[in-house]
This record gives structure tokens, C-alpha cells and sequence, in this order.
């Protein structure tokens, strides 16, 4: 007799699956088919949930995306502090197994362009509030001057994740840390930070470039 899955179990297979190998293979390589196979569910079945691959791409993204920011606000959350002490709890490297680094890697193959892109703009919008938050919590502490807290975390965000991924562009190394060598100061402008005080940026990226690395070796 045929098991019949809850709507919503039989979705989240659909999305575990499909993130599996998109990760895997890379999104332009998967095809709903196979993860129709993966699952052993019939032809067609998939589009009761997803009418399309760009539909069940989105689906990814907000898994993945709820997942991270989850686990970032988790540890957020254990921190007492200031502002500053805070903020650089946010923007070091997260807590990830080998595995969820090598996943990690996987967004920065040619395949993924749309599946990593896609992830990291979701990513500023669902992080940019809790950012804010702290950015606030900076200007009533009188560390942080600055009119704007929302855009202010929108554009460190964006502009920091961008500059300094090679998943976008291989940028070469010395680039690399040029730019890591300016974004603390740039940040500080954007925040009205004391100069110095926002120099954990630039090991938090010389960190994740080098944590890259050693997982795509």
C-alpha cells in the first residue's frame, strides 16, 4: 500500500532534496527530474508544490537563508555587551561543521552562480534588521552616529559580502586584502565610529577567505 505523505512533510522532502543536489551538482545541473528520483515519487508529482525549478530555487533560498539566520541570532543571543562587542560576535565566522563548510564551498561553483547569488541577497534583507538593531543599540551607548540604521546595515552587508567573496569574481589576493585593509575604516565612516574600533572586520574576512580555502582543498 502506498504511503501517503502530509503536504507539508512531502514539501520539506522536496526542498531537502533538492538542496542536497544542488549542492552536490550545482543548480543548472539539476533537473526536477532527478530530485523526483531521489525522493522515488511520480513524474509530476513535484509540481503539485513547485510549478517550476525557479519556484523550488526560491524554496531553497529560504531554507537555507532561515537556517543561517537562525543560527547567527542563536549566537547573538549568548552574548552580553555592548554595541561593538556584539557586532563583532556578528560578523566573525560562525559555528559550521565540515560538512556545512564544504556545502558553503559548493556556492562558488560556475553551476551555482544563481542558487549563490540569490542566497546572499535574501541574506541582507533577513540580516540587515538584526544589524540595525545593533547599529541602534550603538547610538544610544553614543559609539555609533548615524541617522540611517537600516541602510547603514544594508549597505555594510552587501558591500562587505561582495567586495570580499571570490564566489562572485576570482579576485586575486592582493585585492583581497587591500580591500580588507580598507573596509574597517569605510565602516566607520558609514557608522560615525571612532576610528579603530571597528577593526574586526578585516581579520573576520582574512578568517572566512582562509576557512574557504581549506575546505575547497
Amino acid at each position: 500500500m502506498r504511503t501517503v505523505k502530509k503536504p507539508d512533510v512531502r514539501r520539506r522532502q522536496i526542498i531537502e532534496a533538492a538542496t542536497e543536489l544542488f549542492l552536490s551538482q550545482t543548480y543548472d545541473k539539476t533537473t526536477t527530474g532527478q530530485v523526483m528520483e531521489a525522493l522515488g515519487i511520480a513524474k509530476g508529482t513535484i509540481y503539485h508544490y513547485f510549478p517550476s525549478k525557479e519556484h523550488l530555487l526560491e524554496a531553497v533560498v529560504d531554507e537555507l537563508a532561515d537556517g543561517y539566520t537562525r543560527r547567527r541570532e542563536a549566537e547573538l543571543a549568548d552574548v552580553e555587551g555592548g554595541a561593538l562587542v556584539r557586532l563583532a560576535v556578528l560578523f566573525s565566522p560562525d559555528r559550521r561543521s565540515e560538512s556545512e563548510m564544504r556545502a558553503t564551498e559548493s556556492l562558488h561553483k560556475s553551476g551555482n552562480v544563481k542558487l549563490h547569488t540569490r542566497l546572499l541577497g535574501v541574506l541582507v534583507l533577513r540580516l540587515a534588521p538584526v544589524v540595525a538593531d545593533l547599529v541602534t543599540q550603538g547610538c544610544e551607548e553614543g559609539v555609533f552616529r548615524t541617522a540611517h540604521p537600516l541602510e547603514a546595515a544594508e549597505l555594510l552587508l552587501a558591500g562587505v559580502q561582495f567586495l570580499t567573496d571570490d564566489g562572485f569574481y576570482p579576485w586575486d589576493d592582493a585585492v583581497l586584502l587591500r580591500r580588507a585593509g580598507a573596509i574597517p575604516a569605510l565602516v566607520e565612516r558609514v557608522l560615525g565610529a571612532a576610528p579603530g574600533s571597528i577593526t574586526f572586520l578585516s581579520q573576520t574576512r582574512a578568517n572566512e577567505s582562509e576557512a574557504s580555502k581549506k575546505a575547497s582543498t
